[in-house]
């Protein structure tokens, strides 16, 4: 692994994260970003690359990848605090920050006063403005008809999808917000931003871009993972070019 791995101490909660920091130019802002659900650092590194020579940085959250794994601690404020622990370990001034999938809410949990004087635009991936209490029933359902037979039950682990299942509480992250943000959006059966999700994102951010992906559904980072990286890439530069690092 060329780029730089560490840990940021989040209370006592050890968050692991790779920093493209050693190859990257310091006078372009930087990438932080924030993987779905059963996501980890790792599963990110071609987007470490393909965004060079910007710096970019990418964490597992609490339970998944290399990262800690605490009983408890797995609702939005938990989240939010694992990205927040990472921005004051590496020091990060003025960035972008990315979420995908669950990961989304918890950059827009994150994304809130007083870190969005630091945050130069969000780039949001296929999930409504709000962060969702998973259903009863949805851990069992989740660990054996997916972790198992796909072989993720190291991506994240089952205490923490018990956490998830048990702490997650419903918050509205549909606020006006002055942030610029990107939105991508898969529009087959199977995307979570319906229609009225989208018509709150465009109440939420004056300064809207939407890039929909017409052979997605949800998983648009699988069927379309180039056409999201190319968005992203464009979106960032077309941002820099009228922000002054």
């Amino acid at each position: 692994m060329r780029f730089i791995g560490g840990f940021a101490d989040n209370d006592g909660v050890r968050i692991h994260y790779f920093d493209s920091n050693n190859l990257a130019d310091s006078d372009v802002a930087p990438l932080l970003i924030c993987p779905g659900l059963s996501e980890t650092a790792e599963e990110y590194i071609d987007l470490l690359e393909f965004l060079l020579p910007r710096r970019c940085i990418v964490l597992s959250f609490r339970g998944r990848g290399n990262s800690d794994t605490p009983e408890r601690g797995y609702d939005l404020d938990e989240h939010r605090s694992d990205i927040e622990a990472v921005i004051r370990t590496l020091g990060l001034q003025q960035f972008h920050l990315f979420g995908h999938s669950r990961g989304a809410s918890y950059a827009l949990g994150c994304a809130a006063a007083p870190n969005e004087l630091h945050i130069r635009s969000l780039l949001l991936g296929d999930y409504p403005p709000e962060h969702r209490q998973m259903p009863s029933g949805w851990a069992d359902e989740y660990i054996h008809d997916y972790l198992i037979p796909y072989q993720r039950t190291s991506n994240i682990r089952t205490e923490a999808v018990w956490g998830i299942q048990r702490e997650s509480r419903l918050v509205a992250l549909d606020s006006p917000s002055p942030l610029p943000a990107l939105i991508l959006r898969g529009t087959l059966e199977g995307s979570l931003i319906k229609d009225l999700d989208m018509q709150r994102y465009r109440n939420k951010f004056r300064l809207l871009k939407v890039e929909e992906f017409h052979r997605s559904g949800h998983d648009l980072m699988g069927t379309e993972r180039e056409g999201c990286y190319e968005a992203i890439r464009a979106f960032l530069n077309a941002r820099d070019s009228v922000n002054v690092v």
